[in-house]
This record gives C-alpha cells, structure tokens and sequence, in this order.
C-alpha cells in the first residue's frame, strides 16, 4: 500500500495480537467507523508487514469479538456496534408528537456547541484541512445549487467536526445521530432551503462554524454550532405553524364552497 495507509508496520512479537490491538484502537479512535471495509488481505499485510496467515488470525479473533464482518466474497467490514439511535417505533412516536422532537433538537444543539468547542481546541492540521475542503465542496454544492451535493457535505462537516473534537464517546454516538439525518429521518436539507429561501444563512452559518474551529476560539465555535441548530429549530417551528395555517385555511375553503 502507499505511505498514505493509516495503517503501521507491526514489530516479530505477537503478531496476531499486535494487528489486533492496531485495528481495535482505529475503531475506538474513529478513524475505522462501522460498515467502513477494510483493506484486501495483501493490502492489509502488506500494510503492516504481517503474513497473510497472521493477518487471517488477527481478523478471525476481531471477528470473534464481534468487531468486524468477514464476507466471503465481499471482504472485511468494520460491524455495526452503536446500532441505531432510535428504534423505528420511537421513530414513529417522535413524528406524531412535536415537542419530542423538539428534544431531540435540543440534545442535537449541545452537543454539537461540546463538540465545536472542543474541536476548536484540539484540531489537528489534518482536521483544519478536512474542514477547509469541506467548505470548499458546501460553496460549489451552493453556488450549483445542488441540493443533493449540499446535504451530503453538510453532514461530512458535521461529521468532521465531531472527529475532530478527539473524543471517542461522541464520535460514536453522533456516527448514529448523522446517519438518521442522512437518511432524511429527522428533516433534510431541501426542507430548510425552502425556509431559507437560497440556502445562503446555512452556508454562513457552517462557514462561520469551520472559521473559528480553524482559529482555534472555542467559544466562538461553541457559539456559531449552537446558533445553527437555533435556526435549524426556528425553521421547522415556523414550517409547522404555516403547514397548520395551511390546514384550517383548506378547510375554511371546504365550508364556504
């Protein structure tokens, strides 16, 4: 593999057992997430300077944790281990009772204030780069006004943000959050773009997130994650209240035909 591989050469004693203890730090460090494959077999020893029959011995033992999938066919699959934040019952009971979603809101807001802040005082020029690429990429997304291209690369901030806090707990935990939002569980980006008008305020808003992360202002950052989250909850309160106005509108409609 190329010196780009976040993988390292392993030393003659326990083999096994060392590339076991290498690949278990990279899923509690985040930097292997769940459902990521791994590398071919000859990449991995290759990699790490290993045996293949070695390799296979480390990876029947992660297997037997339960840490990855072998799919024979397919490869090695980092497993499934946070499972999803909200069962689809839960799921169901939030969208027929606004105010629980509201606090799923709330919860989202301080916790993305935690981890900009902390992002801010632990960013590595790694992250900073990440970030700086990921505006990049929101910009175009924007300026081609594509909707798809924007979502996707709000949430690889978001993301990124959240890894670059360096804390292990919340990387998983929020992993599962952004996967919701991926799937358009909770709300997606169309629908504040009908609230924004041209998605310009969700553009500054993630901008001036990145720019004080990359400063290093942990409060700054704090600040500008928490006032997104304000206007991502404003937005679908005053949806709410037009959808109701909406409604009883119809139905005066109905009664004076």
């Amino acid at each position: 593999m190329s010196d780009t591989s976040p993988f390292e050469q392993i030393g003659h004693e326990s083999i096994a057992d060392a590339v076991v203890d290498q690949i278990e730090s990279m899923i509690v460090d985040g930097i292997l997430k769940e459902g990521r494959k791994l590398p071919s077999e000859r990449e991995l020893a290759e990699a790490m300077g290993v045996s293949r029959p070695k390799l296979r011995e480390a990876l029947q033992t992660l297997e037997s944790r339960g840490l990855v999938n072998v799919r024979h066919g397919e490869g090695t699959f980092v497993a499934t281990l946070t499972g999803r934040a909200m069962s689809p019952a839960l799921l169901a009971l939030y969208a027929r009772h606004g105010s629980a979603f509201f606090d799923y809101l709330e919860y989202r807001r301080e916790q993305e204030g935690f981890a900009a802040r902390l992002a801010a005082e632990r960013a590595t020029q790694s992250d900073k780069a990440r970030l700086t690429e990921i505006i990049a990429d929101m910009q175009t997304a924007w300026e081609n006004d594509d909707i798809d291209a924007s979502q996707e690369a709000d949430i690889r901030l978001h993301t990124a943000i959240v890894d670059a806090s360096q804390n292990t707990t919340l990387i998983h935990m929020m992993a599962s959050i952004y996967d919701l939002t991926r799937q358009g569980v909770f709300y997606n980006r169309e629908f504040l773009r009908t609230m924004d008008g041209t998605g310009r305020a969700l553009l500054a808003q993630h901008k001036a997130i990145a720019e004080a992360i990359i400063k290093g202002d942990g409060t700054a950052a704090e600040t500008a994650a928490k006032t997104h989250m304000d206007f991502v909850e404003r937005s679908f309160r005053k949806g709410q209240e037009q959808a109701l106005r909406e409604a009883r509108a119809a139905k005066r409609r109905k009664l004076s035909v």
